[in-house]
């Protein structure tokens, strides 16, 4: 438990600092960005002794959970973005404002997304010509229940991570997912609510994690009265191209769902199996990525954009050196890590070629991550964005048509289409970091502030 609920001072960015201030930020942030993953983990791990189908209907109903409140939290990634580059100027009053900013539209994100939820259930069922689709109607039903909580949760978690304080943020995610085991055995098997008591199970742990934000942060604000329109707005601005990017990302993958969904049930549930797994690869390099988007931040607010490069090239050694060791467990060990999930021989063989795949695309996973938001810390967000729906929209979808149904490669079909996408966005990321691209966002970035500085004077 943190000792103190008061905000962290922002930090000056020390360049001789920079890899262990990475490391300092990124291992709370992991276990935090795994939380929400986590939960959909845990639920799959049980349902999955109740068969192929409510695996796959798991599997469908989590990923249409997370499309409706994805651009959502896309936006609310500018909060982290604002927050850095004004902490890095020493603006605390804009820290809060930006705070307060965004749990206003957090709270119109939830109450729209929750809306949303409940329409797209209602077709679900036409996803999966057997039982999957119907039970992800009833999965998601539930589970859109949590929507609001998880975008207030995000707003509150951003904020935090821009002034540096990556810890308050994870001891609620740990608290939450060790009660959520328990939780969730009840609900699934002791009363046998089956899938619905997974849904449940997870919609009180996200109440139980806002719960928790809002207490460590209550002592210090929550910035509602110092907002304005102008910072809203702001937020839009830097935010609604990363909300399109997260929705269209996410909406590509939902076709790529949908289209493994006509395969089979095993194909579908050694697909959710997969995903569940390699996100414990992925999502620790989102982690450092994330502290790599604060840093970057903080240069650019305190002028130094020197710093971003070397910024990304530590952040890219830190996230490496993690992919490398998944890159080998996923090429050694997929039986092992597969043995603990199903029983059906076809489901595990398929699950081994996916876990192959997805040692060969872990590296350049972490260069795609990584670098995309250290640009986002800069500013720099609508050409990537650009880059990421085009790139997933025309690769995608298309590959996973023509690989997995057309020449009857199933699932495998699809995660090779995923690592024809994220290869190319590697390579195009990389490209414009080391170019220097992002410097006229970083100007702008300053402009803003300067703005902001000489509007509060007057």
């Amino acid at each position: 438990m943190p000792s103190s609920t008061t905000a962290p001072e922002p930090r000056v960015l020390d360049e001789r600092r920079i890899f262990s201030e990475l490391v300092r930020l990124s291992w709370p942030i992991a276990i935090s960005v795994l939380s929400y993953s986590l939960m959909t983990f845990v639920d799959t791990y049980f349902v999955a002794r109740l068969g192929a189908a409510s695996v796959g209907g798991v599997g469908i109903g989590g990923v249409a959970a997370f499309t409706t409140l994805c651009f959502a939290l896309g936006v609310l990634r500018a909060v982290k973005v604002l927050v850095s580059q004004e902490a890095g100027a020493g603006r605390k009053h804009s820290v809060q404002a930006y705070l307060g900013a965004g749990l206003w539209l957090a709270f119109g994100f939830g109450v729209a997304s929750t809306l949303l939820a409940w329409p797209v259930a209602k077709f679900l069922p036409s996803l999966s010509s057997g039982a999957s689709g119907a039970i992800a109607a009833s999965y998601l039903s539930i589970r859109a229940l949590g929507t609001l909580p998880v975008i207030l949760q995000s707003a509150l978690r951003e904020a935090r991570y821009g002034v540096g304080d990556s810890r308050t943020p994870m001891y609620g995610a740990l608290f939450a997912n060790l009660i959520h085991i328990p939780l969730n055995y009840l609900f699934i098997f002791s009363f046998g609510w089956g899938v619905e008591g997974a849904a449940w199970s997870t919609v009180s742990i996200q109440v139980l994690e806002l719960a928790w934000l809002a207490r460590v942060q209550y002592p210090t604000g929550f910035g509602l009265g110092l907002a304005r329109l102008s910072h809203a707005l702001h937020l839009l601005r830097v935010g609604v191209s990363t909300g399109l990017e997260f929705f269209l990302g996410v909406s590509a993958f939902s076709v790529l769902v949908a289209l493994i969904a006509r395969m089979s049930e095993a194909d579908l549930a050694a697909h959710q199996i997969g995903i569940q797994l390699i996100h414990f690869a992925f999502l620790p390099v989102v982690a450092v990525g994330e502290a790599g988007s604060v840093l970057a931040g903080q240069a650019v607010g305190s002028d130094r954009d020197r710093l971003v490069p070397i910024v990304a090239r530590r952040a890219l050694w830190l996230a490496g050196g993690y992919a490398a060791l998944c890159t080998l467990l996923f090429a050694l060990g997929p039986e092992l890590l597969l043995s603990g999930f199903s029983a059906e021989v076809r489901v595990r063989e398929i699950g081994v070629h996916l876990l192959w795949i997805a040692a060969g695309f872990q590296l350049f996973d972490a260069v795609n991550l990584v670098l995309r938001a250290v640009l986002r810390g800069t500013g720099d967000v609508r050409i990537p964005t650009l880059q990421a729906v085009l790139s997933g929209w025309a690769l995608t979808p298309t590959l996973t048509w023509w690989l997995g149904i057309h020449h009857g490669l199933g699932a495998a079909g699809g995660w090779l289409a995923l690592s024809a996408d994220i290869v190319f966005g590697a390579a195009f990321l990389s490209i414009r970091t080391w170019l220097g691209a992002w410097r006229r966002s970083a100007h702008a970035s300053r402009a803003r502030i300067a703005l902001s500085n000489a509007s509060a004077g007057a």
